[in-house]
């Protein structure tokens, strides 16, 4: 076999991808394979979905079953957020929280802990109440919340066994409007962080490090009972035409601005379904620190602006509520993340990455799993308190090692 992620960026090395069309032949295969990996939408940057033989899902039955009694969806674990959105919708339900990208699947966004954004809002694993996997046994075996191995199988790494569905709290749906301010000064963001964090549902800040902050984009319920937002932000303009976080590029790919009301699957994420998001010939990294250090991490970054500008389209900066998932990197604390989306030059990438992650060493930061970093096992290890009770659910649960790979023991679990 051969292929790509979605950006390009990493070439698979695995020898066969099996794509089953029955629950039995996905449990036999899972079985007899010495090393297997579940691959879902290729948005991963590394190599955490990469192993001698990879499995889709995509055969599967995925289709969405609302329980409207108990408030959640069950969907099979290939479906896309943008699928899901779409069933909830028609019939008037929502979920609490979308990331930027429609695109990416369910089960891979809530195994490496992706998220959307809001101080208030946890990552989009926070919405799961229960799951299915198959172990590397063939076993299949149902997790539920309050479950005493939930909070460490939720966000899963990949190293727990294949997940085949998901359930997930929902909502009635809601609409949203969204802002977006420019030209924020730098001493007015750090001056007021916590009041721009809290300005709406869901709040990102979009910079390429220069003089000031690029773009301020702001999402709130339209519900929101405050004062509807003016025309401007601490004295950074509203935009009056919509507007791509990256310079340049075709704002129609984007969810729509200007405070113009519509659904929530349809304003939460930054780019609509449709359209290939963000630049698409990119690298992705992200770092999410404790809240409490956002000012200062992002100065650090800020000292970095000569090594990062070169090489970036975009940075957003965003806020996470805390959770109690293990392997979540909100885990424990509410935290900031801060994204980069990189021009596709790996090994100068790889340079400004490894400087980045030394600036942000002393806020404990930890790296989105899905993303490219360079960090060792070593030095993420002791940001993770229950990291040991994972390992043990991991040998518990898949005692041949099947579904780990290089990536997990050199980033992750160690030797």
């Amino acid at each position: 076999m051969s292929g790509f992620n979605w950006a390009g960026t990493y070439e698979y090395g695995a020898r066969a991808l099996h794509r089953p069309s029955t629950w039995d032949e996905l449990r036999a295969l899972v079985a007899r394979a010495p090393r297997l990996r579940v691959l879902g939408s290729r948005h991963s940057f590394n190599g955490i979905a990469d192993s001698t033989e990879l499995v889709s899902l995509d055969l599967l039955p995925a289709a969405p079953v609302l329980d409207r009694a108990a408030q959640t969806v069950a969907v099979g674990a290939s479906a896309s957020y943008g699928a899901l959105a779409t069933a909830l919708a028609s019939q008037g339900m929502a979920l609490h929280n979308l990331a930027s990208l429609p695109h990416i699947s369910v089960a891979g966004a809530v195994a490496t802990a992706t998220h959307g954004s809001g101080d208030a809002n946890g990552n989009l694993a926070t919405a799961i109440a229960g799951l299915e996997l198959v172990t590397s046994g063939g076993d299949v075996l149902t997790f539920s919340r309050g479950d005493p191995d939930f909070d460490g199988v939720v966000v899963s790494l990949g190293a727990l066994g294949a997940v085949t569905r998901l359930t997930l709290a929902v909502e009635p749906a809601y609409e949203v409007r969204q802002h977006v301010f420019r030209e924020l000064p730098w001493d007015r963001l750090f001056a007021h962080f916590d009041a721009i964090s809290a300005s709406g549902y869901s709040v990102s800040v979009f910079t390429r490090w220069g003089d000031a902050v690029d773009m301020v984009w702001v999402k709130r319920r339209a519900t929101d009972a405050r004062e509807p937002i003016g025309g401007d932000l601490l004295g950074a303009p509203a935009a009056t035409t919509d507007l791509h976080p990256i310079a340049g590029f075709d704002p129609a790919a984007c969810s729509p601005q200007r405070g113009i009301s519509g659904a929530w699957w349809d304003r939460l994420p930054h780019f609509r379904m449709g359209f290939t998001p963000s630049a698409g010939d990119e690298i992705q990294s992200e770092y999410l620190l404790p809240r409490r250090h956002a000012v200062s991490a992002i100065d650090a970054v800020r000292a970095l602006s000569r090594t990062v500008r070169p090489l970036l389209h975009v940075s957003e900066i965003r806020t996470i509520a805390a959770d109690r998932l293990w392997m979540s990197p909100q885990y424990g604390r509410d935290a900031v993340g801060i994204h980069f989306t990189w021009r596709r030059e790996p090994a100068a990438v790889e340079r400004a990455v490894a400087a980045v992650e030394a600036a942000l060493a002393p806020f404990e930061a930890r790296p989105h799993w899905g993303k490219l970093f360079v960090a060792r096992a070593a030095e993420i290890g002791p940001l993770y308190e229950r990291l040991p009770d994972f390992v043990r659910l991991a040998e518990r649960l898949d005692p041949r090692g099947a579904f780990r790979n290089d990536w997990l023991r050199e980033h992750v679990l160690g030797a």
